[in-house]
């Protein structure tokens, strides 16, 4: 589409989408602030924008790229796949190709179900969760996001936070009434819920808080829970969307050598394409339909084109899993030339950091909210006018992926240097 004889500018698409899509966008998490930019096209490290800018990454869509953009061999993966077909509806050699891969990667899968997104992973696996105990509420933490489905946007990070509405209008108070939550890195909180209340299926998390964060587990906290949901025979659900395949292969439960009960898994196993997965115990993934009484379905589930795009992602990662240190040390290269004025705190952990304008590192979704989201705002803007695109929000993690280079990561923290 063109106007007056060039292509259209960011804001010019977003005068034509605030008439067409409410609020201009398809998520809150990108609106910005008089008005988006919008993306034309992305390769390696970079995204370039409508207004013809080259800005280096450090949003990764949110996660799934590490591998950046329009990576050659996801690329080749998707254009083998269009060629044989992008949609059956039929099983395809790819899902227990795909699914072989997950389960030897994770401690806490035997199976694995495919379907379209991290949202639909956590409502399943949170569905089965009930199906298998018998009983009717879960526990989520303070501040974690598991997706934007009824049972678990209460007190939920990600865009929720950024714009201030830790609920949402059209969820009936019944079905929140099942949900009870507790503050992360305090089994001391989980301990006497569990105690109180019988009738709880499973505890949800994220084992590193992403949507907020990244936020940390406190040494031992996460086997600590892993002890206390045992004790109480309360099901361990690890929110893996994020960590999944980001931490590591296998993720925060090898990194931290804790196995939960169930995982969901979304992002990175899709290779930058639609997709979600849930697995865990043979016993309780029996249970799933049509082998047992728990319903789940989708037309999308197991999409091809999703499958080629991760098995290949999957399999880069294993024949390059020298990319998590080195991941590491950049993003600790960034952290050690933070200037000396810098009164905020920088939280990093694999390829996943953040500058929180708050003194200390927060521990919870409590501390989090006391950041300095005026100073954040500045300092993003400041960050973007260097050529540096972080996620619009002092409540979102940002990542570095495989691609970003020695150069970038030193002008990443010459941008940091000059805006803090």
């Amino acid at each position: 589409m063109t106007l007056r004889g060039g292509l259209l500018k960011s804001s010019e698409w977003y005068a034509i989408a605030r008439d067409l899509i409410p609020g201009g966008v398809s998520s809150p998490v990108r609106a910005i602030s008089p008005y988006p930019f919008y993306t034309v096209g992305a390769s390696g490290s970079c995204i370039r924008t409508a207004d013809g800018d080259d800005l280096i990454d450090c949003c990764g869509a949110y996660g799934p790229l590490i591998l950046g953009h329009a990576h050659p061999v996801i690329r080749s993966a998707i254009a083998d796949q269009v060629q044989k077909g992008w949609l059956y509806g039929t099983p395809t050699p790819l899902e227990p190709e795909c699914a072989r891969l997950i389960v030897s990667d994770h401690l806490g899968m035997d199976m694995v179900r495919f379907v379209s997104s991290g949202s639909e992973a956590t409502m399943a696996a949170i569905r089965l969760a009930r199906g298998f105990t018998g009983r009717s509420d879960i526990v989520k933490i303070e501040g974690g996001f598991h997706g934007a489905h009824d049972g678990v946007l209460v007190k939920a990070g990600s865009g929720a936070t950024t714009h201030g509405i830790p609920d949402s209008a059209g969820i009936p108070a019944d079905i929140v009434g099942h949900t009870r939550q507790i503050p992360y890195n305090d089994p001391e909180a989980l301990e006497s819920l569990l105690a109180a209340n019988r009738d709880i299926a499973a505890l949800i998390l994220e084992p590193v808080l992403g949507n907020i964060g990244p936020v940390l587990p406190e040494k031992n906290y996460l086997r600590e829970i892993r002890s206390i949901t045992r004790e109480y025979d309360v099901l361990l659900i690890f929110d893996e969307v994020i960590t999944g395949y980001r931490l590591g292969i296998g993720g925060a439960q090898v990194r931290f050598g804790v196995r939960p009960d169930l995982t969901t898994l979304g992002k990175i196993i899709g290779g930058g394409l639609p997709i979600g997965a849930f697995g865990g115990r043979k016993e309780i993934m029996a249970l799933i339909a049509p082998s047992g009484p728990v319903y789940q379905a989708g037309t999308f589930s197991g999409n091809p084109l999703s499958l080629a795009a991760g098995t290949a992602t999957i399999r880069f990662l294993h024949e390059n899993s020298g990319i998590y240190g080195i991941l590491e040390k950049k993003v600790a290269a960034i952290r050690e030339s933070l200037p000396a004025r810098a009164s905020g705190s920088f939280v990093g952990l694999g390829s996943m950091f953040k500058y929180f304008f708050r003194k200390d590192a927060p521990r919870n979704y409590r501390e989090v909210k006391e950041c300095d989201t005026a100073a954040f705002r500045t300092f993003w803007a400041g960050m973007l006018k260097a050529g540096i695109f972080l996620p619009p929000s002092q409540f979102e993690t940002n990542f570095l992926s495989a691609v970003h280079t020695d150069s970038d990561v030193t002008k990443i923290a010459e941008a940091y240097g000059s805006c803090i």
